[in-house]
């Protein structure tokens, strides 16, 4: 198989960060039961029960091991601060997904990276679990109960060793012992559970019953024997045994990528539009008609007998979608043949309609033919250069936006197979007309300088703060919600409080880097510039078993953080704030909180697609938004618009040049 090209695939997955808004967390369900279970069970959280008395048995459970394969690009973010956890189930047995995990029952286990698609956990059982008490033997009477338990991976983003409410509750539906349905609101149907019990004279189910359902009235009971038990939930009826070191694969769950590498191209194809023609959330409003499309490229794949076919196919398909979420890992050998050439300058669009050349390379063409930084674009291939300009497809493609896609055609405007030549008419500053003939080479360089992520050090932290000499003003500029969570959550809470403690005026939160990443660690950081909870958005996602478009019964909300910072608040955004970047400032416009300002929109890019992951063939991945995130009144929230600002900063030649960041100078103007 040939190789892709390394830095070109970073650039795709900026633009398609995941974890972005709204992703499928562990242990917070996308989506909430819409119906209560027929019985709820008694509960009492952290209630100490009696050592089983009785002869100790060599086959009772007292250490867990276990392997955690995964798929998800997104996993590994959190991985650093990661442990299992003998998870209470005491929230799903009550079908409550706000149940917080009691911290005096949070047994943890630590985690080892085996190899680039697996961790392996180990997990000490406490002799006397301190978890929920659950009467689930449907006999009428109050009895003692069990406790219940998933073994659960879980990364601690917020405080101490242990989890609080801000890193998850409920129960998880990803990378656990036992299998959730998200098609039934998440309901356990499958796996391995832990079961606890005080004495022997506790019942549990032994089947489902006819709701197939879990803990309600119809479930068929069977006694459990006291201490540890592991419950099969696949055999028919359940298999209760002990084993005293219990061996499991946690399960991925919906966030685990789907896999058609094994196919042949066509089956591949057929079986990704086929699962995408009913899953994609945004089909009526971005105009998609699948059935052609199906049929269109469906003939095509047809012809794809090669990688660089099968590539070029896949390429051309995401750009019929205008969603900056959809994208396809990009091969270096496609890229080098259509695209590889360029002339060793970087071009700008400016607001009054010029296009001048922001900065040129030595040793390439531009630099032979004398262009200088400055110069005017006049005409470009024959044509007038707006007309040019307005004619390309950017390869990077597709978008969300028409404004992310103009900037971007400025880019590509220079990008041609090697060797061909060009004609252009350009103008040096203080010089006249020139006309010429440029020859595409071999040029990597300007494209990878005009992509500000790659303008950033490598050694860059994800969050970074100063006070700004000249006004006194906070500076904190994020650069993605995809990194370390632990390491960003610390960060972000110490520049929140020096803040504070500093007596800062006001801060600007500078997104314009930002390809996203954890939705939930974006509004967890929006938090602490709010004193009340604000229900912000909903998302709904394609339910198979209904056929139909489903919320969720808990909306996104902002949740006031333990620090409140109540100076004034200026966000810079950009078309390189995506996904959960965008979230996160749309969350700062709420009750008018922060100004937001920038010389355009954000990308508008706001799919949840951390359950739209796709392995193709010949080593291809894929990506496709699955949620939909629409305002609290039911209209499309963030998608095709963005995040606009208060404040539009025209590009002059002065700040397309640099020689002033007229976004920042305007938010210190504002604020001051």
């Amino acid at each position: 198989m040939k190789p892709k090209y390394t830095l070109l695939t970073i650039i795709a997955l900026l633009a398609l960060a995941a974890f972005a808004c709204g992703n499928l967390e562990l242990g917070t369900r996308d989506e909430a039961p819409t119906e209560a279970p027929e019985k709820e069970p008694t509960h009492t959280p952290n209630l100490q029960a009696p050592v089983p008395a009785g002869e100790s048995n060599p086959d009772e459970p007292v250490l867990v091991t276990g392997t955690i394969p995964f798929t998800s690009p997104f996993f590994l973010d959190g991985a650093r601060t990661g442990f299992v956890l003998l998870e209470d189930q005491g929230g799903f047995v009550a079908r409550d997904e706000e149940f917080a995990f009691p911290l005096a029952g949070q047994a943890i286990g630590p985690i080892e990276q085996i190899d680039d698609s697996t961790f392996s956990f180990s997990l000490s059982l406490p002799a006397v679990p301190q978890a929920t008490l659950n009467d689930v033997d449907n006999d009428g009477e109050t009895d003692k109960g069990v406790m219940i338990f998933q073994v659960a991976y879980w990364n601690n983003t917020w405080e101490g060793p242990f989890l609080e409410e801000r890193d998850g509750h409920g129960w998880s539906s990803g990378y656990t012992t036992a299998s959730t349905d998200p098609n039934r609101d998440y309901e356990i149907d499958g796996g391995h559970l832990m079961v606890w019990a005080p004495d022997d004279e506790q019942g549990f189910p032994s089947g489902f019953g006819d709701d197939n359902m879990l803990f309600t009235e119809d479930d068929p009971i069977q006694s459990i024997p006291a201490g540890y038990s592991i419950v099969n939930l696949d055999a028919d009826p359940f298999e209760v045994y002990k084993q005293a070191n219990p061996v499991f694969e946690l399960l991925e769950g919906a966030g685990a990528v789907k896999d058609y590498s094994e196919m042949s191209y066509e089956d591949a194809f057929n079986t990704l539009i086929e699962r995408v023609a009913v899953e994609y959330p945004f089909t009526e409003d971005k105009g998609i008609d699948w059935d052609a499309l199906a049929a269109e490229y469906g003939e095509r794949v047809k012809s794809v007998s090669s990688e660089n076919d099968w590539a070029d196919f896949l390429h051309d398909f995401t750009l019929e979608i205008p969603d900056a979420h959809v994208g396809v890992t990009l091969s270096g050998d496609v890229f080098y043949t259509q695209q590889g050439g360029g002339f060793g300058m970087i071009l700008a669009e400016l607001s009054d309609g010029r296009v001048i050349v922001t900065d040129v390379f030595p040793g390439y063409p531009a630099d032979f033919e004398g262009i200088a930084v400055g110069a005017e674009i006049i005409t470009w291939d024959g044509q007038p250069v707006k007309q040019a300009l307005d004619a390309v497809e950017p390869y990077f493609g597709p978008y969300s936006t028409e404004h992310h896609k103009q900037v971007e055609k400025a880019i590509f405007l220079t990008r041609y197979p090697v060797n061909t030549d060009v004609e252009m008419t350009y103008q040096n500053p203080g010089g006249s007309p020139v006309d010429t003939v440029l020859k595409a080479e071999v040029d990597y360089d300007s494209l990878f300088a005009a992509y500000p992520s790659f303008t950033l050090d490598e050694m860059i932290l994800p969050l970074e703060a100063e006070v700004l000499d000249d006004s006194g003003l906070g500076y904190i500029r994020i650069t993605t919600f995809s990194d370390d969570y632990a390491l960003m959550a610390t960060m972000w809470e110490r520049f929140i409080q020096d803040l504070i403690d500093n007596g800062i005026p006001g801060v600007i939160l500078d997104l314009r880097i930002n390809g996203g990443g954890s939705g939930a660690l974006a509004s967890d950081f929006a938090g602490y510039f709010f004193d009340e909870e604000i229900e912000v958005y909903q998302r709904s996602y394609y339910n198979e078993l209904l056929g139909e478009w489903e919320y969720g019964e808990f909306p996104a909300t902002i949740e006031p953080g333990p620090l409140y910072y109540d100076g004034e608040v200026a966000v810079l955004v950009s078309p390189t704030c995506v996904s959960a970047c965008e979230g996160f400032a749309a969350m700062l416009t709420e009750n008018n909180r922060a100004t937001i300002i920038g010389h355009y929109p954000t990308a508008g890019a706001f799919g949840e697609v951390g359950r739209g992951q796709y392995d193709m063939p010949d080593g291809y991945s894929m990506q496709f938004p699955t949620g939909r995130p629409e305002t609290m009144d039911g209209e499309l929230y963030i998608e095709d618009v963005g995040v606009v600002p208060d404040i539009v900063v025209p590009v002059t030649e002065e700040s397309a040049l640099g020689q002033v960041d007229a976004v920042l100078q305007a938010a210190i103007d504002e604020l001051r």
